[in-house]
C-alpha cells in the first residue's frame, strides 16, 4: 500500500523531510507548499514532486509533515486533521499546552495519526540505551544542548528552552518513570543560556543545559546508576557504559597498596539517519493503524515540562 504524502514547510528541516519522503520505499511524496513559492518549486523539482498550496496539498495526500514555525503548528495541523490527513508535526508540537490539547482531541475524534517529531527518539544511541534502562538502578540523568543549530535551523521565535532544551526534556520523560516533582531553573537575560534542575517523583536528579551561545558543539546524555555511568553522545550516535570493578588490596614489600580497575563497555548500536527511522515510523502508523512512537500524549509532556522551566526562570 503506497501512501501519498505531503510537506508544509519546506525551510531547513521540512527540505529534509521531503527528501527522506522521496527515499522510502511504499510512499509518494505527492507535493510540497511554502509560503516562499520559489523555495517550494525548487524543492518540488529536486524530489519529483508539485509545488501546491496547503490547501491544495491536504486535498490529495494521506499524510503530512508540518515543518512551518511553531506559531503556525496549530492552525495548520487542525486544517490537517479536519481534512482527515494523518499528521506529524514538528516540534515544539505548538507554543502553548492548550493548543497541543487542542490537536490531541480533534485527532482523537477524527480518527487520524497524530505524532510529534521529536527526532531524537530515534536516535540509534538513544534506542540502544532504551533497551538497558530499565535494569538500572537510576540516580541522576543530565544532558547538555550547548551551541548554535547547524545553518538556519533556529526557530528565532522560540528560546532555547522550546527550541534545544526540548529535545533532551523528551528523551528523558520516555526514559525516567513518573512525573516531575520539583523544577528550578536560571539562565542568561536573552533565555540564550539555560540551566534547569529537575527532581522527579522516584527521587531521581535531573539537570539539563541548553546554549545557543557556547562556542564547541555538544550534544550528550549522561545517566548515572548506582553501578555504572553510561554517556550517550547523540552526534556521533556512541554509547560508553562505565563500571569500576570491585577493589582489590595488593602487597608489595610489606606495602599494603589499593587497585580499582576501570572497565568500559560499547553496546552495539545500529546505523541509520534517526529523521528517517522517524518517518519510516510515522508512515508505519498511518498505514498499520497503530500508535505513533511520538504521540500527541508525549509532545503534550514534553511541552508542559519546557513550559515549567521558562516559568521558573520568572
Amino acid at each position: 500500500m503506497t501512501i501519498d504524502v505531503g510537506v508544509v514547510g519546506v525551510g531547513s528541516m521540512g527540505r529534509h523531510h521531503a527528501r527522506v519522503y522521496h527515499e522510502l520505499p511504499d510512499v509518494n511524496l505527492l507535493g510540497v507548499a511554502d509560503e516562499d513559492e520559489s523555495t517550494a518549486a525548487a524543492v518540488a523539482t529536486e524530489y519529483d514532486a508539485e509545488a501546491a498550496s496547503t490547501a491544495a496539498l491536504l486535498e490529495r495526500v494521506d499524510a503530512v509533515s508540518i515543518a512551518v514555525p511553531s506559531r503556525f503548528h496549530h492552525e495548520i495541523g487542525l486544517r490537517a486533521i479536519e481534512s482527515g490527513v494523518h499528521a506529524l508535526v514538528e516540534k515544539p508540537m505548538t507554543p502553548t499546552v492548550a493548543e497541543a490539547r487542542s490537536l490531541v482531541d480533534a485527532a482523537a475524534e477524527a480518527g487520524v495519526t497524530l505524532q510529534v517529531g521529536h527526532v531524537e527518539r530515534f536516535n540509534p544511541a538513544v534506542i540502544a540505551v532504551r533497551d538497558f534502562v530499565e535494569d538500572l538502578d537510576l540516580v541522576a540523568v543530565e544532558a547538555r544542548r550547548l551551541g548554535p543549530p547547524v545553518g538556519d535551523g533556529r526557530d528565532v521565535s522560540n528560546d532555547v528552552v522550546f527550541d534545544l532544551m526540548i529535545h533532551d526534556i523528551d528523551v528523558i520523560q520516555s526514559l525516567v518513570d513518573g512525573g516531575v516533582r520539583t523544577v528550578a531553573a536560571t539562565g542568561s537575560p536573552d533565555r540564550e543560556y539555560v540551566n534547569a534542575s529537575l527532581q522527579f517523583d522516584n527521587d531521581i536528579v535531573g539537570s539539563l543545559t541548553a546554549s545557543r551561545v557556547s562556542q564547541r558543539k555538544v550534544r550528550e546524555l549522561t545517566l548515572t546508576a548506582t553501578d555504572c555511568l553510561v554517556t550517550v553522545d547523540y552526534s556521533d550516535r556512541a554509547v560508553w557504559i562505565d563500571r569500576r570493578t570491585r577493589p582489590t588490596y595488593l602487597t608489595d614489600d610489606g606495602d599494603l597498596r589499593y587497585r580499582s580497575e576501570r572497565v568500559v563497555e560499547r553496546p552495539t548500536v545500529d546505523n541509520g539517519e534517526p529523521l528517517k527511522k522517524e518517518l519510516r515510523a510515522f508512515v508505519d502508523a498511518v498505514r498499520n493503524r497503530t500508535t505513533p512512537v511520538v504521540t500527541g500524549e508525549d509532545g503534550i509532556d514534553a511541552l508542559s515540562l519546557a513550559t515549567r522551566i521558562r516559568e521558573a526562570m520568572q
